[in-house]
């Protein structure tokens, strides 16, 4: 069973807290330059019995006219076909109702892979993806850092991912937060 769901990273970080001495308020610089984004699209896969696995796709987007803005259909099932190649089993995707995921191209794409189940997430029900949880967690990580490049910025979502990659135990909390029943229900007699 896999989630997926994707995140966009600016050059301008996510507001965090932190502390300073008294009477002086600690301040990140921030250049006003807003061009550029990164895209990201997350999987989390689990199987019974077998380790929580995370794989990702990323994008740059550096603003200039004509630049696909978002991760297309082809990154999507590039990154499905790449997690199907990791674990070597049959998938039930679950992810929302981004416009992307629901295309005509995406279900003929969905439809020429027999290995592959998809679940749409109900609307408004961010909780019941795992994947959330994730982003939540490396935004967290990149609060109040100011990125001075947008190469720079992928290079440190890149690598809070690939730390995230070998800390199975931090992926099956995420997937503990849903609240969801993911066991195998009991045999019947």
């Amino acid at each position: 069973m896999c989630f997926e769901d994707e995140a966009g990273f600016t050059r301008r970080p996510p507001k965090g807290r932190t502390w300073g001495r008294r009477g002086i308020t600690p301040v990140v610089r921030v250049s006003g330059r807003r061009s550029g984004r990164v895209s990201v699209a997350g999987l989390i896969a689990m199987r019974p019995g077998s380790r929580t696995r995370l794989c990702h796709r990323l994008r740059l987007h550096t603003g200039r006219k004509g630049e696909r803005r978002s991760l297309s259909e082809d990154d999507y099932i590039r990154l499905i076909d790449g997690m199907h190649q990791l674990v070597k089993a049959p998938i039930v995707l679950v992810w929302d109702r981004l416009n992307t995921h629901v295309s005509h191209t995406m279900r003929d794409l969905i439809d020429a892979r027999d290995w592959l189940t998809v679940f749409i997430l109900p609307a408004y029900a961010p909780e019941l993806n795992a994947v959330e949880y994730l982003w939540a967690h490396v935004k967290r990580s990149l609060a109040n850092l100011s990125s001075v490049a947008l190469d720079r910025l992928a290079t440190l979502v890149r690598n809070r991912l690939k730390r995230l990659q070998y800390r199975p135990d931090l992926l099956d909390g995420f997937l503990a937060g849903t609240g969801l029943a993911l066991d195998l229900p009991p045999p019947s007699p």
